[in-house]
Protein backbone atom coordinates (compact mmCIF):
# COMPACT_ATOMS: atom_id res chain seq x y z
CA UNK A 1 0.00 0.00 0.00
CA UNK A 2 3.09 2.30 0.89
CA UNK A 3 4.55 1.74 -2.16
CA UNK A 4 1.68 2.35 -4.54
CA UNK A 5 0.92 5.42 -2.53
CA UNK A 6 4.92 6.19 -2.88
CA UNK A 7 4.57 5.86 -6.88
CA UNK A 8 1.66 7.75 -7.62
CA UNK A 9 3.04 10.85 -5.92
CA UNK A 10 5.94 10.87 -8.15
CA UNK A 11 3.75 10.40 -11.09
CA UNK A 12 1.65 13.34 -10.28
CA UNK A 13 4.64 15.23 -9.27
CA UNK A 14 5.92 14.77 -13.22
CA UNK A 15 2.78 15.22 -14.52
CA UNK A 16 2.45 18.48 -12.57
CA UNK A 17 6.28 19.40 -13.74
CA UNK A 18 5.43 18.68 -17.60
CA UNK A 19 2.61 20.91 -17.58
CA UNK A 20 4.40 24.25 -16.23
CA UNK A 21 3.84 23.91 -12.55
CA UNK A 22 7.63 24.98 -11.81
CA UNK A 23 10.42 26.64 -13.98
CA UNK A 24 11.60 24.85 -16.86
CA UNK A 25 15.01 23.39 -17.73
CA UNK A 26 17.33 25.52 -19.78
CA UNK A 27 17.16 23.40 -23.18
CA UNK A 28 20.80 22.01 -23.18
CA UNK A 29 22.20 25.07 -25.85
CA UNK A 30 25.35 26.44 -28.06
CA UNK A 31 25.94 29.64 -29.59
CA UNK A 32 28.70 30.47 -32.57
CA UNK A 33 28.88 33.25 -33.80
CA UNK A 34 29.92 34.40 -37.42
CA UNK A 35 31.94 35.55 -38.61
CA UNK A 36 34.27 34.76 -36.18
CA UNK A 37 36.70 37.63 -37.06
CA UNK A 38 36.57 40.32 -39.16
CA UNK A 39 38.00 43.83 -40.33
CA UNK A 40 36.56 46.94 -40.57
CA UNK A 41 37.53 50.88 -40.76
CA UNK A 42 36.71 53.45 -37.82
CA UNK A 43 33.14 54.09 -38.01
CA UNK A 44 31.88 51.41 -40.05
CA UNK A 45 29.20 48.86 -39.64
CA UNK A 46 29.52 44.93 -39.98
CA UNK A 47 26.34 42.68 -39.20
CA UNK A 48 27.58 39.86 -36.83
CA UNK A 49 25.11 36.72 -37.03
CA UNK A 50 24.85 34.10 -34.07
CA UNK A 51 23.47 30.52 -34.23
CA UNK A 52 21.91 28.89 -31.46
CA UNK A 53 21.57 25.11 -31.85
CA UNK A 54 20.04 22.43 -28.75
CA UNK A 55 23.37 20.34 -28.59
CA UNK A 56 21.07 17.42 -27.48
CA UNK A 57 19.12 17.42 -30.79
CA UNK A 58 22.01 19.22 -33.02
CA UNK A 59 18.86 21.39 -34.35
CA UNK A 60 20.17 24.96 -35.18
CA UNK A 61 17.60 27.46 -34.00
CA UNK A 62 17.51 30.91 -35.18
CA UNK A 63 18.89 33.80 -32.58
CA UNK A 64 16.14 36.26 -32.48
CA UNK A 65 16.19 39.05 -29.58
CA UNK A 66 13.33 36.91 -28.15
CA UNK A 67 12.95 35.43 -24.47
CA UNK A 68 12.60 31.86 -26.27
CA UNK A 69 15.95 29.52 -25.95
CA UNK A 70 16.77 30.62 -29.08
CA UNK A 71 17.19 34.91 -28.18
CA UNK A 72 20.64 35.84 -26.95
CA UNK A 73 21.66 39.34 -25.79
CA UNK A 74 24.73 41.16 -27.71
CA UNK A 75 27.47 42.92 -26.46
CA UNK A 76 30.56 44.58 -27.34
CA UNK A 77 34.13 46.15 -25.58
CA UNK A 78 34.50 49.07 -28.27
CA UNK A 79 31.98 50.54 -30.67
CA UNK A 80 27.98 49.10 -30.45
CA UNK A 81 26.32 46.62 -31.26
CA UNK A 82 21.83 46.58 -31.60
CA UNK A 83 19.76 43.36 -30.70
CA UNK A 84 20.54 42.44 -34.66
CA UNK A 85 24.09 42.23 -34.32
CA UNK A 86 24.99 45.69 -36.40
CA UNK A 87 28.28 46.65 -35.12
CA UNK A 88 29.32 50.12 -35.80
CA UNK A 89 33.01 51.06 -34.48
CA UNK A 90 34.08 53.82 -32.98
CA UNK A 91 35.59 56.55 -35.61
CA UNK A 92 38.61 58.10 -35.33
CA UNK A 93 42.21 58.02 -35.72
CA UNK A 94 42.76 55.33 -33.28
CA UNK A 95 42.73 51.57 -33.97
CA UNK A 96 41.63 49.05 -31.77
CA UNK A 97 40.13 45.32 -31.48
CA UNK A 98 36.46 44.67 -30.21
CA UNK A 99 35.10 41.44 -28.94
CA UNK A 100 31.55 41.35 -29.66
CA UNK A 101 29.37 38.69 -26.97
CA UNK A 102 26.27 37.00 -28.07
CA UNK A 103 24.82 35.37 -25.18
CA UNK A 104 21.65 33.03 -24.38
CA UNK A 105 18.93 34.86 -23.24
CA UNK A 106 17.62 31.60 -21.59
CA UNK A 107 21.20 30.47 -20.23
CA UNK A 108 23.48 33.56 -19.27
CA UNK A 109 25.84 30.48 -18.98
CA UNK A 110 26.20 29.78 -22.21
CA UNK A 111 27.71 32.53 -24.84
CA UNK A 112 29.91 33.08 -27.68
CA UNK A 113 32.28 35.71 -29.09
CA UNK A 114 33.52 37.34 -32.15
CA UNK A 115 36.90 39.73 -32.76
CA UNK A 116 36.49 42.54 -35.16
CA UNK A 117 39.60 44.79 -35.88
CA UNK A 118 39.33 48.37 -36.13
CA UNK A 119 41.95 50.01 -38.38
CA UNK A 120 42.42 53.80 -38.20
CA UNK A 121 43.17 54.96 -42.39
CA UNK A 122 46.40 55.06 -43.56
CA UNK A 123 48.74 58.32 -43.97
CA UNK A 124 50.39 58.80 -47.36
CA UNK A 125 53.24 61.40 -47.04
CA UNK A 126 56.45 62.90 -48.86
CA UNK A 127 59.87 61.72 -48.33
CA UNK A 128 63.72 63.58 -49.02
CA UNK A 129 62.76 61.31 -52.35
CA UNK A 130 60.45 62.78 -54.62
CA UNK A 131 59.73 59.32 -56.11
CA UNK A 132 58.97 57.75 -53.06
CA UNK A 133 56.17 57.99 -50.64
CA UNK A 134 55.65 56.82 -46.82
CA UNK A 135 52.85 55.28 -46.34
CA UNK A 136 51.75 55.02 -42.42
CA UNK A 137 49.25 52.73 -40.64
CA UNK A 138 48.46 51.61 -37.38
CA UNK A 139 46.76 48.21 -37.03
CA UNK A 140 46.33 47.22 -33.07
CA UNK A 141 47.48 43.76 -32.67
CA UNK A 142 50.25 41.65 -34.16
CA UNK A 143 49.91 42.24 -38.25
CA UNK A 144 51.62 42.43 -40.92
CA UNK A 145 51.94 45.38 -43.53
CA UNK A 146 52.27 45.54 -47.46
CA UNK A 147 51.22 47.91 -50.15
CA UNK A 148 49.65 48.00 -53.52
CA UNK A 149 50.19 50.46 -55.62
CA UNK A 150 50.06 51.88 -59.71
CA UNK A 151 48.62 54.42 -61.73
CA UNK A 152 44.85 53.20 -61.61
CA UNK A 153 42.97 51.52 -58.61
CA UNK A 154 44.05 48.01 -60.33
CA UNK A 155 47.10 48.88 -58.91
CA UNK A 156 49.65 45.66 -60.29
CA UNK A 157 52.70 46.74 -58.38
CA UNK A 158 53.43 45.78 -54.28
CA UNK A 159 55.75 46.20 -51.57
CA UNK A 160 57.70 44.06 -49.64
CA UNK A 161 55.66 42.54 -46.57
CA UNK A 162 56.99 43.81 -42.89
CA UNK A 163 55.63 43.30 -39.84
CA UNK A 164 53.53 46.48 -37.74
CA UNK A 165 55.03 47.02 -34.50
CA UNK A 166 51.54 45.85 -32.60
CA UNK A 167 49.92 47.35 -29.72
CA UNK A 168 49.16 50.42 -31.56
CA UNK A 169 52.56 51.46 -33.08
CA UNK A 170 51.99 52.82 -36.63
CA UNK A 171 53.73 50.65 -39.11
CA UNK A 172 55.69 52.80 -42.15
CA UNK A 173 56.84 51.67 -45.50
CA UNK A 174 58.30 53.45 -48.29
CA UNK A 175 56.40 53.23 -51.16
CA UNK A 176 59.05 53.21 -54.24
CA UNK A 177 59.35 52.24 -57.78
CA UNK A 178 57.08 55.31 -59.29
CA UNK A 179 58.03 57.32 -62.32
CA UNK A 180 58.47 61.47 -61.65
CA UNK A 181 55.83 63.76 -61.95
CA UNK A 182 52.77 60.80 -62.25
CA UNK A 183 49.50 60.28 -59.82
CA UNK A 184 49.70 56.67 -58.09
CA UNK A 185 46.73 54.87 -56.30
CA UNK A 186 48.11 52.92 -53.47
CA UNK A 187 46.30 51.03 -50.34
CA UNK A 188 47.95 49.20 -47.45
CA UNK A 189 46.97 45.61 -47.41
CA UNK A 190 47.02 44.23 -43.52
CA UNK A 191 47.22 40.75 -42.58
CA UNK A 192 46.44 40.14 -38.78
CA UNK A 193 47.60 37.55 -37.00
CA UNK A 194 43.99 35.02 -37.08
CA UNK A 195 44.46 35.68 -41.12
CA UNK A 196 42.02 38.35 -41.20
CA UNK A 197 43.26 40.35 -44.45
CA UNK A 198 42.13 43.60 -44.15
CA UNK A 199 42.22 46.90 -47.44
CA UNK A 200 42.51 50.28 -46.92
CA UNK A 201 40.81 52.61 -48.51
CA UNK A 202 42.68 54.36 -51.37
CA UNK A 203 45.05 56.44 -51.02
CA UNK A 204 46.68 59.29 -53.97
CA UNK A 205 49.98 60.35 -54.17
CA UNK A 206 51.87 62.46 -56.24
CA UNK A 207 55.45 62.47 -57.47
CA UNK A 208 57.67 64.97 -57.58
CA UNK A 209 60.03 66.18 -60.66
CA UNK A 210 63.84 64.62 -60.66
CA UNK A 211 66.55 66.34 -62.21
CA UNK A 212 66.36 64.97 -65.53
CA UNK A 213 69.72 67.10 -66.81
CA UNK A 214 71.34 64.87 -64.44
CA UNK A 215 70.38 61.53 -66.33
CA UNK A 216 71.60 60.20 -69.87
CA UNK A 217 69.09 59.84 -72.56
CA UNK A 218 67.42 56.19 -72.31
CA UNK A 219 65.83 54.47 -74.60
CA UNK A 220 64.98 50.71 -74.68
CA UNK A 221 62.61 47.99 -77.58
CA UNK A 222 61.35 45.11 -77.36
CA UNK A 223 61.74 42.54 -80.43
CA UNK A 224 57.90 42.03 -81.20
CA UNK A 225 56.34 39.03 -80.12
CA UNK A 226 58.93 38.38 -77.42
CA UNK A 227 58.56 38.89 -73.80
CA UNK A 228 61.37 40.20 -71.70
CA UNK A 229 62.18 39.17 -68.04
CA UNK A 230 60.22 41.03 -66.04
CA UNK A 231 61.89 43.24 -63.61
CA UNK A 232 63.45 46.69 -63.10
CA UNK A 233 67.08 47.89 -64.72
CA UNK A 234 69.64 48.75 -61.80
CA UNK A 235 72.58 51.16 -63.42
CA UNK A 236 75.18 52.63 -62.19
CA UNK A 237 77.19 54.86 -64.11
CA UNK A 238 80.79 56.13 -65.33
CA UNK A 239 81.74 59.36 -66.54
CA UNK A 240 81.84 60.06 -70.39
CA UNK A 241 82.21 63.35 -71.34
CA UNK A 242 80.95 65.16 -68.25
CA UNK A 243 80.30 64.19 -64.72
CA UNK A 244 78.94 60.60 -64.27
CA UNK A 245 75.39 60.77 -63.35
CA UNK A 246 73.79 59.21 -60.24
CA UNK A 247 73.24 55.33 -59.88
CA UNK A 248 69.36 54.96 -60.94
CA UNK A 249 67.02 51.90 -61.05
CA UNK A 250 64.45 52.21 -64.44
CA UNK A 251 61.56 50.31 -65.99
CA UNK A 252 61.83 48.33 -68.84
CA UNK A 253 61.23 51.14 -71.38
CA UNK A 254 63.77 53.24 -69.48
CA UNK A 255 61.53 55.27 -67.58
CA UNK A 256 64.10 56.30 -64.27
CA UNK A 257 61.92 54.99 -60.94
CA UNK A 258 64.74 55.72 -58.15
CA UNK A 259 67.93 57.70 -58.09
CA UNK A 260 70.05 58.36 -55.38
CA UNK A 261 72.49 61.71 -55.46
CA UNK A 262 75.00 61.09 -53.04
CA UNK A 263 77.02 64.53 -53.37
CA UNK A 264 80.17 63.26 -53.77
CA UNK A 265 81.98 65.48 -55.77
CA UNK A 266 83.35 63.97 -58.89
CA UNK A 267 82.31 60.57 -57.37
CA UNK A 268 81.50 57.31 -59.62
CA UNK A 269 79.06 54.75 -58.15
CA UNK A 270 81.20 51.17 -58.84
CA UNK A 271 79.03 49.44 -57.88
CA UNK A 272 75.76 49.46 -56.43
CA UNK A 273 73.85 46.73 -54.98
CA UNK A 274 70.13 45.69 -53.41
CA UNK A 275 70.61 44.47 -50.19
CA UNK A 276 68.49 42.10 -48.03
CA UNK A 277 67.46 44.69 -45.28
CA UNK A 278 65.47 47.07 -48.61
CA UNK A 279 68.55 49.51 -48.47
CA UNK A 280 70.87 50.09 -51.12
CA UNK A 281 74.84 49.98 -50.55
CA UNK A 282 76.73 51.72 -52.70
CA UNK A 283 80.45 52.09 -53.00
CA UNK A 284 81.35 55.31 -54.82
CA UNK A 285 84.92 56.78 -55.66
CA UNK A 286 86.55 58.90 -57.21
CA UNK A 287 89.12 57.03 -59.03
CA UNK A 288 87.09 54.07 -60.56
CA UNK A 289 90.60 51.70 -61.17
CA UNK A 290 92.62 52.51 -57.46
CA UNK A 291 89.53 53.58 -54.94
CA UNK A 292 90.81 57.66 -54.39
CA UNK A 293 88.71 59.00 -52.13
CA UNK A 294 86.33 56.07 -51.76
CA UNK A 295 83.06 56.55 -49.58
CA UNK A 296 81.05 53.45 -48.84
CA UNK A 297 77.29 54.14 -48.23
CA UNK A 298 74.35 52.40 -47.40
CA UNK A 299 71.19 54.26 -47.65
CA UNK A 300 67.76 53.67 -47.48
CA UNK A 301 64.90 53.83 -50.59
CA UNK A 302 64.44 57.74 -49.78
CA UNK A 303 68.37 58.08 -49.53
CA UNK A 304 69.18 58.83 -45.92
CA UNK A 305 71.96 57.49 -44.99
CA UNK A 306 72.61 54.76 -42.68
CA UNK A 307 76.23 54.63 -42.37
CA UNK A 308 79.23 54.80 -44.49
CA UNK A 309 83.11 54.26 -44.32
CA UNK A 310 85.33 56.83 -46.29
CA UNK A 311 89.61 55.49 -47.24
CA UNK A 312 90.68 56.81 -44.44
CA UNK A 313 88.12 55.48 -42.66
CA UNK A 314 88.67 51.81 -43.44
CA UNK A 315 92.36 52.97 -43.22
CA UNK A 316 92.04 53.91 -39.05
CA UNK A 317 89.94 50.47 -39.36
CA UNK A 318 92.36 48.46 -40.73
CA UNK A 319 95.22 50.32 -37.59
CA UNK A 320 93.15 48.88 -34.89
CA UNK A 321 92.43 45.78 -36.33
CA UNK A 322 93.89 42.38 -35.10
CA UNK A 323 93.57 40.39 -38.08
CA UNK A 324 96.52 38.96 -40.00
CA UNK A 325 97.90 40.64 -42.67
CA UNK A 326 95.39 43.68 -41.49
CA UNK A 327 98.37 46.34 -40.86
CA UNK A 328 98.55 47.69 -44.19
CA UNK A 329 96.96 51.22 -45.86
CA UNK A 330 94.88 51.30 -48.41
CA UNK A 331 94.15 53.65 -51.34
CA UNK A 332 90.44 52.84 -51.01
CA UNK A 333 87.33 50.71 -51.93
CA UNK A 334 86.53 50.11 -55.78
CA UNK A 335 84.89 47.94 -58.08
CA UNK A 336 82.98 45.49 -55.95
CA UNK A 337 82.32 44.33 -52.65
CA UNK A 338 79.41 41.16 -51.63
CA UNK A 339 77.34 40.92 -48.66
CA UNK A 340 77.22 38.35 -46.93
CA UNK A 341 74.40 36.09 -45.06
CA UNK A 342 76.03 36.90 -41.47
CA UNK A 343 76.11 40.36 -42.48
CA UNK A 344 79.73 40.54 -43.26
CA UNK A 345 80.86 42.81 -45.54
CA UNK A 346 83.76 41.78 -48.49
CA UNK A 347 85.22 44.56 -49.49
CA UNK A 348 88.04 45.04 -52.78
CA UNK A 349 90.63 47.67 -51.92
CA UNK A 350 93.83 49.23 -53.76
CA UNK A 351 97.28 48.83 -52.20
CA UNK A 352 100.83 49.60 -53.19
CA UNK A 353 104.21 48.63 -53.22
CA UNK A 354 107.44 49.87 -54.75
CA UNK A 355 109.12 46.81 -56.58
CA UNK A 356 112.20 48.06 -58.13
CA UNK A 357 111.68 51.62 -58.26
CA UNK A 358 108.43 51.27 -59.56
CA UNK A 359 104.51 52.11 -57.82
CA UNK A 360 102.70 49.11 -58.34
CA UNK A 361 99.10 48.82 -57.57
CA UNK A 362 97.36 45.59 -56.83
CA UNK A 363 94.46 44.61 -54.40
CA UNK A 364 93.39 43.30 -51.01
CA UNK A 365 90.36 41.31 -49.82
CA UNK A 366 88.82 42.58 -46.53
CA UNK A 367 86.37 40.82 -44.52
CA UNK A 368 84.24 43.67 -42.15
CA UNK A 369 81.91 42.48 -39.84
CA UNK A 370 78.74 43.71 -38.50
CA UNK A 371 79.90 46.55 -36.90
CA UNK A 372 82.39 47.00 -39.97
CA UNK A 373 85.54 46.51 -38.61
CA UNK A 374 88.25 44.07 -40.53
CA UNK A 375 88.42 40.31 -39.02
CA UNK A 376 90.42 39.00 -42.35
CA UNK A 377 92.51 40.15 -45.27
CA UNK A 378 93.81 38.37 -48.03
CA UNK A 379 96.95 40.04 -49.70
CA UNK A 380 97.50 39.69 -53.57
CA UNK A 381 101.16 40.29 -53.27
CA UNK A 382 101.19 37.34 -50.92
CA UNK A 383 99.68 35.49 -53.16
CA UNK A 384 100.29 35.79 -56.77
CA UNK A 385 103.78 36.23 -59.01
CA UNK A 386 104.20 39.63 -59.48
CA UNK A 387 106.31 38.91 -62.97
CA UNK A 388 103.28 38.18 -64.69
CA UNK A 389 102.04 41.37 -66.08
CA UNK A 390 99.75 40.41 -69.40
CA UNK A 391 98.18 43.69 -69.17
CA UNK A 392 98.17 47.03 -67.83
CA UNK A 393 101.47 46.96 -65.70
CA UNK A 394 101.66 48.58 -63.26
CA UNK A 395 98.39 48.47 -62.67
CA UNK A 396 99.07 45.04 -61.80
CA UNK A 397 96.00 42.90 -61.00
CA UNK A 398 93.00 45.68 -61.65
CA UNK A 399 90.75 43.39 -59.12
CA UNK A 400 87.17 44.03 -60.33
CA UNK A 401 84.59 41.68 -58.55
CA UNK A 402 83.79 39.29 -56.01
CA UNK A 403 81.25 36.87 -55.70
CA UNK A 404 80.58 34.55 -52.54
CA UNK A 405 80.45 30.73 -52.90
CA UNK A 406 77.55 29.72 -50.11
CA UNK A 407 78.41 25.85 -50.44
CA UNK A 408 82.11 26.09 -49.81
CA UNK A 409 82.22 29.67 -47.95
CA UNK A 410 84.71 30.28 -49.97
CA UNK A 411 85.13 33.55 -52.81
CA UNK A 412 86.11 33.68 -56.07
CA UNK A 413 88.08 37.09 -57.31
CA UNK A 414 88.07 38.35 -61.26
CA UNK A 415 91.48 39.78 -61.63
CA UNK A 416 91.36 41.65 -65.18
CA UNK A 417 94.54 42.39 -65.88
CA UNK A 418 95.32 38.91 -65.07
CA UNK A 419 92.93 37.69 -66.75
CA UNK A 420 91.93 35.48 -64.40
CA UNK A 421 89.38 34.49 -62.12
CA UNK A 422 90.85 32.85 -59.01
CA UNK A 423 89.11 31.27 -56.20
CA UNK A 424 90.64 31.86 -52.61
CA UNK A 425 90.34 29.81 -49.17
CA UNK A 426 88.08 32.18 -47.04
CA UNK A 427 86.48 29.17 -45.36
CA UNK A 428 83.72 31.93 -44.00
CA UNK A 429 86.20 34.05 -42.29
CA UNK A 430 88.47 30.48 -40.81
CA UNK A 431 90.13 30.23 -44.16
CA UNK A 432 94.26 30.30 -44.51
CA UNK A 433 93.89 32.48 -47.69
CA UNK A 434 95.87 29.89 -50.77
CA UNK A 435 94.38 30.08 -53.95
CA UNK A 436 92.41 27.10 -54.84
CA UNK A 437 92.68 27.36 -58.36
CA UNK A 438 92.86 30.54 -61.28
CA UNK A 439 90.60 29.91 -64.03
CA UNK A 440 91.63 31.29 -67.47
CA UNK A 441 93.87 31.66 -70.12
CA UNK A 442 97.72 29.94 -68.28
CA UNK A 443 95.62 28.78 -65.45
CA UNK A 444 94.42 25.63 -63.75
CA UNK A 445 91.62 24.12 -65.98
CA UNK A 446 91.54 22.61 -69.48
CA UNK A 447 89.04 24.22 -72.07
CA UNK A 448 86.14 22.15 -73.43
CA UNK A 449 83.70 23.34 -76.48
CA UNK A 450 86.29 26.16 -77.20
CA UNK A 451 89.90 26.84 -79.06
CA UNK A 452 92.73 27.86 -76.89
CA UNK A 453 93.58 30.54 -75.68
CA UNK A 454 91.18 32.43 -78.11
CA UNK A 455 88.19 31.24 -76.60
CA UNK A 456 89.33 32.25 -73.06
CA UNK A 457 87.85 35.23 -71.66
CA UNK A 458 90.56 38.44 -71.76
CA UNK A 459 89.94 42.04 -68.70
CA UNK A 460 87.01 40.38 -67.68
CA UNK A 461 83.88 42.01 -65.86
CA UNK A 462 81.18 41.00 -63.94
CA UNK A 463 80.92 36.82 -63.00
CA UNK A 464 77.93 35.40 -61.67
CA UNK A 465 76.57 32.10 -60.99
CA UNK A 466 74.26 30.53 -62.59
CA UNK A 467 73.19 27.65 -60.81
CA UNK A 468 72.04 27.01 -57.41
CA UNK A 469 75.16 25.12 -56.68
CA UNK A 470 78.48 27.09 -56.29
CA UNK A 471 80.94 24.70 -56.04
CA UNK A 472 82.14 20.82 -56.95
CA UNK A 473 80.31 21.02 -60.34
CA UNK A 474 78.62 24.63 -61.10
CA UNK A 475 78.39 27.25 -63.68
CA UNK A 476 79.07 30.75 -64.19
CA UNK A 477 78.97 33.39 -66.74
CA UNK A 478 80.77 36.56 -66.90
CA UNK A 479 81.32 39.56 -69.99
CA UNK A 480 84.65 38.93 -71.45
CA UNK A 481 85.91 42.11 -72.75
CA UNK A 482 88.67 41.18 -74.84
CA UNK A 483 91.25 43.74 -74.61
CA UNK A 484 94.59 41.50 -74.79
CA UNK A 485 92.90 38.46 -76.33
CA UNK A 486 95.21 35.70 -77.26
CA UNK A 487 95.39 33.83 -80.75
CA UNK A 488 96.55 30.71 -81.28
CA UNK A 489 99.80 30.10 -83.50
CA UNK A 490 100.12 30.93 -87.10
CA UNK A 491 96.57 33.22 -86.57
CA UNK A 492 96.76 36.93 -87.56
CA UNK A 493 93.66 38.49 -86.29
CA UNK A 494 91.99 40.91 -88.25
CA UNK A 495 93.38 40.13 -91.35
CA UNK A 496 91.52 38.20 -94.37
CA UNK A 497 89.31 34.95 -92.59
CA UNK A 498 90.36 35.21 -89.42
CA UNK A 499 88.68 36.74 -86.65
CA UNK A 500 89.19 40.28 -85.56
CA UNK A 501 91.01 41.32 -83.25
CA UNK A 502 88.65 43.43 -80.66
CA UNK A 503 85.51 41.80 -80.08
CA UNK A 504 83.54 41.14 -76.49
CA UNK A 505 81.68 37.89 -75.11
CA UNK A 506 79.60 36.25 -72.59
CA UNK A 507 80.75 33.36 -71.64
CA UNK A 508 78.84 30.25 -69.88
CA UNK A 509 81.11 28.01 -68.69
CA UNK A 510 80.64 24.61 -67.06
CA UNK A 511 83.53 24.18 -64.42
CA UNK A 512 84.35 20.42 -62.78
CA UNK A 513 86.16 21.37 -59.98
CA UNK A 514 87.54 17.94 -59.66
CA UNK A 515 88.32 17.54 -63.10
CA UNK A 516 89.98 21.00 -63.72
CA UNK A 517 87.49 21.22 -66.63
CA UNK A 518 85.92 24.62 -68.17
CA UNK A 519 83.21 23.37 -70.60
CA UNK A 520 81.61 26.26 -72.29
CA UNK A 521 77.99 25.87 -72.80
CA UNK A 522 77.25 28.97 -74.55
CA UNK A 523 79.43 31.81 -75.67
CA UNK A 524 77.61 34.58 -78.04
CA UNK A 525 79.22 37.21 -79.31
CA UNK A 526 78.74 40.59 -77.84
CA UNK A 527 76.94 43.14 -80.55
CA UNK A 528 79.82 45.28 -80.10
CA UNK A 529 83.31 45.59 -78.74
CA UNK A 530 83.36 47.15 -75.19
CA UNK A 531 86.66 48.11 -73.53
CA UNK A 532 86.30 48.04 -70.33
CA UNK A 533 83.19 47.66 -67.72
CA UNK A 534 80.33 45.08 -68.10
CA UNK A 535 78.56 42.05 -66.39
CA UNK A 536 76.41 38.93 -67.39
CA UNK A 537 73.39 37.18 -65.67
CA UNK A 538 71.18 34.41 -66.81
CA UNK A 539 67.82 35.99 -65.59
CA UNK A 540 64.76 34.08 -64.37
CA UNK A 541 62.92 33.18 -67.25
CA UNK A 542 66.71 31.71 -68.91
CA UNK A 543 67.63 34.23 -71.01
CA UNK A 544 70.98 35.88 -70.59
CA UNK A 545 71.69 39.60 -69.82
CA UNK A 546 74.58 41.18 -70.52
CA UNK A 547 76.10 44.78 -70.40
CA UNK A 548 78.25 46.87 -72.65
CA UNK A 549 79.58 49.27 -70.47
CA UNK A 550 81.24 51.35 -73.67
CA UNK A 551 79.34 49.89 -75.74
CA UNK A 552 78.79 53.01 -79.15
CA UNK A 553 78.79 54.71 -80.81
CA UNK A 554 80.69 57.15 -79.01
CA UNK A 555 79.72 57.58 -75.39
CA UNK A 556 77.58 55.24 -74.24
CA UNK A 557 76.47 51.94 -72.88
CA UNK A 558 74.13 48.62 -74.32
CA UNK A 559 72.49 46.28 -72.21
CA UNK A 560 71.31 43.30 -74.13
CA UNK A 561 68.55 40.60 -72.87
CA UNK A 562 69.35 37.33 -75.58
CA UNK A 563 68.15 33.96 -75.80
CA UNK A 564 70.10 31.54 -74.73
CA UNK A 565 70.05 29.22 -78.00
CA UNK A 566 72.06 29.00 -81.16
CA UNK A 567 70.06 31.99 -82.68
CA UNK A 568 70.66 34.43 -79.30
CA UNK A 569 68.10 36.30 -80.47
CA UNK A 570 67.84 39.88 -79.02
CA UNK A 571 65.07 40.08 -76.73
CA UNK A 572 65.14 43.73 -75.45
CA UNK A 573 67.76 46.47 -75.77
CA UNK A 574 68.68 49.29 -73.81
CA UNK A 575 70.85 52.11 -74.73
CA UNK A 576 72.17 54.67 -72.67
CA UNK A 577 73.45 57.68 -74.47
CA UNK A 578 75.74 59.83 -73.38
CA UNK A 579 77.20 57.77 -70.46
CA UNK A 580 79.15 54.75 -70.03
CA UNK A 581 76.99 51.86 -67.97
CA UNK A 582 79.29 50.17 -65.69
CA UNK A 583 76.47 47.37 -64.72
CA UNK A 584 73.22 46.95 -65.46
CA UNK A 585 71.43 44.00 -64.14
CA UNK A 586 68.15 43.15 -63.95
CA UNK A 587 66.39 42.78 -60.56
CA UNK A 588 63.17 41.67 -59.57
CA UNK A 589 61.81 44.74 -57.80
CA UNK A 590 62.67 47.54 -55.39
CA UNK A 591 62.16 45.26 -52.51
CA UNK A 592 63.75 42.04 -52.10
CA UNK A 593 61.55 38.72 -52.29
CA UNK A 594 59.10 40.54 -54.89
CA UNK A 595 58.98 39.83 -58.49
CA UNK A 596 57.66 43.27 -60.22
Amino acid sequence: MGLRLCLACTFLFVIICLTGCGNQAPLPLSISVSPQSTAIATGQTVQVKATVTNTKTGVALPATSSSGPEGVTWSATEGTIDDNGNFTAPSGTTSSTAIVTAMSRNDTVVFAAGTIHIVAPGQVSQTANPQVALYSIAPDGTANVSVQFGPDTTYGLTTWTQPAPGSGGTGSLFVAGMKANTTYHMRAVVQFGDGIQYLDQDQTFLTGAIPTQQFPAITTTTTPGMTPQSGVELLDFVNGNSTASPPAVTDLSGNVLWSYNSGISGAEANPIKLLPNGHFLINFSNGAYDGVNSTIQEVDLTGALVWQMTAAALNSALAAATCSGCNITVVGTHHDFAALPNGHLIVIAATQQNISGTTVTGDVIIDLDQNHKPVWLWNEFDHLDVNRQPMGFPDWTHTNAVIYSADDGNLIVSMRHQNWLVKIDYANGSGAGDIIWKLGYQGDFTLVGGTDPTDWFYAQHGPSFTTTNTSGKFSLILFDNGNDRVFGSGVTCGTSGEPACLYSTAPLLQLDEAAKTATIEFNPTAATYSSFGGNAAVLKNGNVEYCESAGGPGVAGDIYEITQDNTAQTVWHMVVAGQFAYRGQRIPSLYPGIQW
